[in-house]
């Protein structure tokens, strides 16, 4: 008699929030000093032929491959602008090798807004990208500063999706506590780069982006009340209506978006906003798998196909017909 099957908790999701580690960017990071990205542990594995077999498991239909903190850029501008355009183009390949399985988020050699517009239009443009993915800062500058608007008017422009991911704040040997930094200081650097985005008015001015936050919002369900008083109390400007505006976000439900953080979610935006997402592989495939069965029961069942495929698919549309732009 053959052993009963178990059925992958989800069902023919889309992930939004998947990483991706190319043999060249791996060496790069290494090179570069850093084994331990953002204090974890150590570089996780990643191939194509595992990613597949862990979605197949977990019910993934197809994974939007971006790549995650610390990026591309190690100090060196010039290695930054090369090592971008490594990734984009080994992503892309992905995406034309395993039609409808794999989608392209972008990356850009920032903070150089020359080379970032340029990279971004052809990524766009040439590659076929789904979108771009953006980190909470660059060097400091968080999204929102002043630096980024050229880059913001492009992506309006042409309505992208742009994925957010935070990444070490400058400071984080003062604040981290020696814990790694995806615990605490990747929430709270979330949390920053979105209210700046909304304070700074660049959301505003670019009401074309489609903005994707991760990990259930971070800490900004619990904070939004206290940024949306505090936006009142400001002089210079109109005042921005921050709750207004966080509702027209994305929010990828990476992480543990439950029992507590999907309802404070909930809250903020409704289930047309929510967004799957699994993190591989920073989260390993086996917490994956068991956040997936946690999930699978969180929503009701309108709002949990919405969340694991309507709602990208509006972001998406070429995943309808699971083949490349190109």
């Amino acid at each position: 008699m053959s052993e009963p099957t178990t059925a992958p908790p989800l069902a023919g999701a889309i992930d939004v929030h998947s990483h991706f580690i190319t043999d060249r960017l791996r060496a790069a990071m290494r090179q570069a000093g850093v084994t331990e990205p953002d204090g974890m542990p150590a570089i996780p594995d990643w191939d194509p032929v595992s990613a597949l077999s862990h979605m197949d498991t977990v019910g993934i239909r197809t994974a939007m491959l971006s790549v995650s903190s610390p990026g591309v850029g190690f100090g060196d501008p010039a290695a930054t602008r090369d090592l971008a355009g490594s990734v984009n183009e080994e992503g892309a390949e992905l995406v034309r090798a395993h039609p409808g399985r794999f989608g392209l988020l972008a990356s850009l050699p920032l903070p150089d807004i020359p080379a970032s517009l340029a990279e971004a239009e052809y990524a766009l443009d040439q590659l076929g990208a789904d979108g771009i993915a953006l980190q909470t800062h660059y060097q400091g500058h968080y999204l929102g500063d002043p630096l980024y608007e050229p880059l913001m008017a492009l992506l309006d422009a042409r309505r992208a999706v742009v994925c957010l991911h935070p990444t070490s704040p400058q400071c984080w040997k003062d604040t981290s506590l020696g814990y790694p930094r995806p615990m605490l200081e990747f929430p709270f650097d979330t949390t920053r780069a979105v209210a700046h985005l909304i304070l700074s008015g660049t959301l505003r001015r670019h009401p074309r982006i489609s903005f994707i936050v991760p990990h259930a919002g971070a800490a900004l369900p619990v904070l939004a009340d206290r940024i949306a008083v505090f936006a009142l109390m400001r002089a210079e400007g109109p005042p921005a209506d921050v709750l207004k505006e966080l509702a027209t976000l994305h929010f990828d439900l990476a992480g543990f978006a439950l029992p507590r953080a999907l309802p404070a979610l909930l809250q903020l935006t409704d289930a047309q906003h929510l967004l799957y997402g699994s993190d591989y592989p920073f989260t390993p495939d086996w917490a994956v798998e068991g956040l997936a069965r946690t999930l699978a029961g969180g929503l009701d069942p309108t709002a949990q196909e919405a969340m694991l495929r309507h709602n990208a698919l509006r972001l998406f549309p070429r995943l309808r017909d699971g083949v490349s732009r190109l």
